[in-house]
């Protein structure tokens, strides 16, 4: 019988076996279709945040690392990717597909001990990812330009590739996130440079070992290393002709100006301080549960969590008493095991962030309940979790309502007043997504439409329709990724009006 236990001993034991199977063995950069050492000859160790282990190192990349990919994938541009079909890509993108769901018990599995994450999310994050290339391979046949015709002239127009595109990913989501950057880009015809987060790289690693034989070589290139080192040199170069990157809004920034320098255009996607909003004629039960997954879901670590909840003050008793209910029985331990509710964070750094809002939480005033079933307290004490917490009567212009947290921390207010709710909600210098729960199509019509959010869930929440757009308002970030949007992002339109004789 397998063992299920979650004493650090068993857990260890469990990671290491896990991490011989599938921790990938490449050494260098994967650049032109081969792996090529670093040019700095340093690495960065790569840790299991639940145990502490190490699983690997990974190179650290250099500017001089990011222009040998740049180089690399310009030519492959210019001589082979620029001029194959939509149909050949479109084989191509299939096939990586269909070899990611061949591996995808690897995959997982290798995301749980890089990131942290439950094993049954990480499953759910690779399904994604062999959707995402099916949905591309088969939404790049359909970009279409327009035609006009009038008696002297015929005018249309085409959608282009940038050239080469440079994809910035963070640790969260490594692999889905990028699959949402890659497959468009490549789709659209681009070319690619990706910088995956160095917290947590080792799915797009595996990935690339995996597709090397798929694309023409300098097609796909993937550079690791630090932010600084790897990451700001790829939003410098003058050779990159698009941009996407998926982090905090403070590095939005500080890209947005890198790419000033060239007129490089860019898609951001951003942080979230996402509110949910609670109506009297819920069904409180059933709500509640869909408020804590708005929440808990990947441990709180991730943009579009829903952070802020307001409860109409008739519901609010009932409702606080639920979600505690809820929190309280969630189960934190190993990831790699399915009984696992929440695992571990990616960092320690992650940790002390999330546990300094808790600190300035209790400073100002905020009640903080604390939930979750450690299955072993010695693990949770030992590895990088971070319990879930429910707070109430704290002030909603303190800082900790209005940055981001990022973890399985949810702030609850009561409201009375619609306009009030409504002018709370979008209290904040985010608009990234949001939520309302309520039976009356009224205010569902009402909500929706004064939200400042770029996706709005109703009655739901984290349930991604296949083809919708996600992206932010306000400092949410610029653009949008998802279904033929995502395509647009990659392409740059060129008129033609061509003059008929007389």
């Amino acid at each position: 019988m397998t063992d299920q236990s979650h004493d650090p001993e068993s857990v260890k034991r469990r990671h290491r076996e896990a991490a011989a199977r599938v921790v990938p063995v490449t050494e260098g950069q994967f650049i032109d279709g081969s792996w090529q050492p670093s040019e700095s000859a340093r690495t960065l160790d790569v840790s299991d945040p639940t145990t502490g282990e190490r699983l690997c190192s990974i190179d650290a990349g250099t500017s001089e690392d990011i222009d040998s990919a740049v180089d690399a994938a310009a030519t492959a541009f210019c001589e082979r990717w620029r001029d194959t079909s939509p149909a050949e890509r479109s084989e191509m993108l299939t096939e990586v597909a269909d070899r990611v769901e061949a591996d995808a018990e690897a995959f997982a599995t290798l995301e749980t001990l890089d990131n942290g994450k439950p094993i049954h999310e990480s499953c759910a994050d690779i399904d994604s990812v062999v959707e995402t290339f099916r949905s591309f391979a088969r939404l790049q046949e359909e970009i279409q330009g327009l035609a006009r015709r009038s008696p002297t002239s015929f005018g249309a127009t085409v959608w282009e590739p940038y050239g080469v595109a440079g994809l910035i990913t963070p640790w969260n989501f490594p692999l889905s996130i990028a699959a949402v950057k890659v497959a468009p880009a490549l789709a659209a015809g681009n070319t690619v440079v990706l910088k995956p987060a160095e917290q947590a790289c080792l799915s797009v690693l595996k990935f690339a070992d995996l597709v090397e034989d798929v694309f023409p070589p300098g097609t796909f290139n993937v550079v690791t290393g630090t932010g600084t080192d790897a990451g700001e040199p790829l939003t410098k170069h003058p050779e990159i002709g698009k941009l996407s990157f998926t982090g905090s809004s403070a590095v939005g920034r500080q890209v947005m100006a890198n790419a000033a320098k060239h007129i490089t255009d860019v898609t951001l996607e951003l942080g979230g301080k996402n509110p949910l909003i609670v109506f009297s004629d819920v069904d409180v039960e059933e709500t509640a549960e869909t408020v804590a997954h708005a929440i808990f879901f990947n441990g709180g670590e991730c943009c579009t969590a829903g952070s802020r909840v307001f409860v109409h003050e008739d519901v609010q008793d009932a409702f606080v008493t639920e979600l505690s209910r809820i929190a309280d029985g969630l189960t934190i331990g190993d990831p790699l095991l399915p009984d696992t509710d929440i695992g571990a964070k990616v960092s320690a750094d992650q940790v002390a962030r999330v546990e300094s809002y808790l600190t300035l939480t209790e400073r100002t005033g905020g009640t903080v309940h604390v939930g979750g079933m450690p299955l072993d307290e010695t693990l949770v004490e030992s590895g990088c979790f971070v319990r879930p917490q429910l707070v109430t009567n704290l002030e909603h212009n303190s800082r900790a309502v209005q940055e981001e947290v990022f973890g399985p921390v949810q702030q609850i207010f009561a409201w009375s007043s619609f306009e009030d709710v409504i002018t709370l909600a979008n209290d904040v210098n985010y608009g990234l997504a949001a939520g309302v729960f309520t039976n009356d199509l009224g205010n569902v019509q009402r909500a929706v439409r004064d939200l400042e959010a770029g996706y709005v869930w109703v009655n739901q929440y984290h349930t991604n329709a296949v083809g919708l757009p996600t992206g932010g308002y306000k400092q949410s970030g610029i653009g949008r990724e998802g279904g033929m949007e995502s395509l647009r992002e990659y392409t740059q339109i060129k008129s033609i009006d061509i003059a008929f004789d007389p």
